[in-house]
């Protein structure tokens, strides 16, 4: 646990200029308010007072008055910044010094209470994946960094970013598992080690803002638009997950003697993920462009169901293998988040999900496995779907109680109507697809 006085010592020891403290708005936007270095001690004690009347699903005018509070555990330097400067992510307090009901770093924080209600704490791991592009003026869209594919060695070049994206980040306190080139020209993964459910969400957030900093040393551009173009597979973030004892930290998702492994509560969590995957997909797949991605490759499937094995575009959720004797590493994998979703958000709906079928104690459909999809397909006629638009995930969100509840309903019916007004706007949009298609036939 970082202290008051470690920090302070930190700043002074590396001549700190500037601390920023962070927070994000309901879609995942980091926001930032920089104060000078002999200005944190105030900060510390007393938060910073500011004005959310502006911020994304905030507040109205009348309550516009709020509070920044760090949590000391997030410091860091930023390793690409001059004069000196670093970090603390924030969450926000009501003046009262009550937690925001419209911080999505809180929400997160109730479900993680909610998980230590039952006894549990929440870990997960995710896989990164975003695009690197040449910057140049005249150039749009962006031309891909490079012309590898699956695990290529690349170029020098390439290898020597990722690797200094990685050295930055490590830099940082964030313990990179392993790292690669993906499908598409241009695209790389960086797969994050297993931690604490609210460390790996703060790690993703200052994992997107530090990618794209160091791309800007290099002149790229680093995307997480989960489908920048039709002719590159989409970017996605494959979430591991599983729930540990409060007391022991025994991984409460093992159970040797079931044929997959799982334990009852890992089928009973699983079974709630399922129950409530279309719901979640306008957390978990937060953009129109979100939808240009899912189901169009195995890595992105579309059909709610599970498997042990099964990577050929079924299984929502994965069984990863297990070896014997590594039990304590059981872990469930989610496939259809993206880069561009709020992690705080995400993680919030996701263990709210696993959470409620818990409770319910949730019967568990029938593994989807490829053994059984290949002599009849026709089961996949009769499986649920993920939704096919943002439009058909905002309505299946509004439909599910426990999902809203899971984001409260002052951040719920924010972000509905903040993800409606974009899907309008992009409905009234007139594409060179269109102009190109109709404007000589009709």
């Amino acid at each position: 646990m970082m202290t008051k006085e470690a920090v302070l010592a930190t700043i002074q020891e590396n001549e700190v200029e500037f601390v920023a403290l962070w927070f994000t708005d309901i879609t995942g936007i980091v926001k930032n308010i920089t104060v000078p270095s002999p200005k944190i001690e105030r900060v510390i004690d007393d938060g910073l007072h500011f004005d959310g009347s502006s911020i994304e699903g905030f507040a109205r005018v009348a309550e516009s008055d709020m509070m920044l509070l760090p949590d000391l555990n997030t410091f860091t330097m930023l390793p690409w910044d001059n004069p000196k400067t670093a970090r603390l992510i924030c969450t926000v307090r009501t003046l009262d010094g009550d937690p925001f009901i419209g911080d999505p770093r809180n929400i997160m924080i109730k479900a993680l209470d909610d998980a230590a209600e039952l006894g549990y704490s929440f870990k997960t791991g995710m896989e990164l994946e975003f695009f690197l592009f040449r910057r140049h003026p005249d150039l749009f869209p962006f031309q891909a960094y490079d012309e590898a594919s699956y695990f290529d060695m690349s170029n020098s070049g390439n290898l020597g970013v990722r690797r200094n994206m990685i050295s930055t980040l490590m830099q940082m306190g964030i313990r990179v598992d392993s790292s690669h080139h993906e499908i598409g020209a241009g695209q790389q993964e960086i797969d994050f080690d297993y931690n604490d459910a609210l460390l790996s969400a703060d790690n993703i957030l200052t994992a997107r803002v530090a990618l794209r900093a160091i791309a800007l040393t290099k002149n790229l551009h680093c995307t997480f638009m989960p489908r920048p173009s039709a002719d590159l597979p989409g970017s996605g973030m494959h979430t591991h997950q599983s729930l540990h004892d409060l007391q022991t930290d025994a991984n409460v998702f093992a159970d040797p003697e079931h044929e997959y492994g799982l334990s009852e509560v890992a089928r009973y969590f699983l079974a709630g993920q399922l129950c409530h995957a279309r719901a979640m997909s306008a957390i978990l797949a937060p953009l129109v462009n979100s939808y240009k991605r899912l189901s169009v490759s195995f890595e992105a499937p579309k059909y709610v169901t599970w498997a042990h094995v099964n990577r050929a575009g079924a299984a929502l959720i994965r069984v990863p293998h297990i070896a014997p004797g590594k039990e304590s590493h059981t872990r469930l994998e989610l496939r259809c988040p993206d880069p561009s979703a709020n992690p705080y958000l995400a993680t919030a709906v996701m263990l709210e999900a696993g959470l409620d079928g818990i409770r319910q104690r949730m019967p568990l459909q029938e593994a989807l496995e490829e053994s059984l999809i290949k002599p009849d397909r026709s089961r996949l006629r009769h499986t649920e779907t993920l939704p096919t638009s943002l439009a058909e995930a905002l309505d299946a969100l509004r439909q599910d109680d426990v999902i809203m509840n899971a984001l409260g309903h002052y951040i719920g019916d924010r972000y509905l109507a903040a993800k409606q007004q974009e899907l309008d706007e992009y409905n009234s949009q007139v594409t060179p697809w269109e102009l190109e298609r109709y404007i000589n036939r009709y």
